[in-house]
């Protein structure tokens, strides 16, 4: 090896850390994710919010708010938080067939939700989405919100007979257990910037495809079953059929709810 030469102009390489697991390879080809620049100013927005409101939110429960009080609180949330305007997208005491849903929100011009909202200490439950499910029926809304305010869930509605009502997300936002980060990234999903996207139909596509109901569906059909039919003779060398497992699999493994 030659040395003492002069040594050759060459610019440094430029060394990009990895992952501690990582091959270069894999980090070659994984793709990158990057929040685009609406997101990031959408959530940031309610983050402030979602910080603001916390304490309010933690008041109202413990004196039990009337409704009028929360109602308040949620209209903060709606507007500052999650970007819907007094003019032209949130539509109060939207009429519905001769009765008033609190809220349809609109985007574009076009109705694309209701919210129905409860008092602070209200313990949303199945009467209260019947309520506003009814509202989304015979308006042709997908989308309907339940909320006390600290509790927000969100329901799909997809048209038939029956309505199949699926939960698309469900966030607490005085839960203790949840960061804020979390709870921003899933009332995220009802944000106008997010809905005007549909954001939202990929996440209730992969609720619904992981429902009780679809996997107690998958686990009763006739694939699963033969395969299960099989395993049992494999481990116990017990003959038992299709129909009987499929009755075991109803009365003693699956949920009331995985059954609907």
């Amino acid at each position: 090896m030659e040395t003492g030469g002069e040594v050759p102009d060459v610019e440094p390489q430029q060394r990009i850390p990895v992952e501690v697991g990582v091959t270069e390879e894999l980090k070659a080809v994984r793709p990158r994710t990057v929040r685009p620049q609406w997101e990031s100013n959408g959530k940031d927005r309610l983050r402030k919010i979602v910080r603001r409101v916390a304490k309010p939110l933690g008041e109202a429960i413990s004196r039990d708010a009337n409704e009028a009080d929360t109602r308040m609180l949620i209209t903060d949330i709606l507007r500052e938080g999650l970007g819907y305007s007094d003019y032209g997208d949130l539509s109060a005491e939207h009429p519905v067939r001769g009765e008033f849903a609190d809220y349809g929100l609109r985007i574009d011009q076009q109705l694309v939700a209701f919210v129905e909202m409860k008092r602070a200490t209200t313990k949303l439950g199945l009467r209260h989405l019947r309520q506003v499910e009814l509202y989304a029926m015979h308006e042709g809304v997908e989308w309907v919100v339940l909320t006390n305010g600290a509790d927000w869930q969100v329901y799909h509605l997809t048209a038939g007979m029956p309505i199949v009502v699926d939960l698309a997300f469900n966030i607490n936002l005085v839960d203790e257990k949840l960061s804020p980060a979390q709870k921003v990234d899933k009332l995220f999903y009802l944000s106008k910037e997010s809905m005007r996207r549909r954001q939202i139909d990929e996440l209730w596509r992969m609720q619904a495809a992981t429902s009780p109901r679809q996997l107690g569906a998958s686990l009763l059909s006739k694939p699963v079953l033969v395969a299960l039919h099989r395993e049992v003779w494999r481990r116990t060398r017990e003959r038992v059929d299709e129909k009987e497992l499929a009755k075991l699999l109803r009365d003693t493994v699956l949920r009331p709810e995985a059954l609907g």
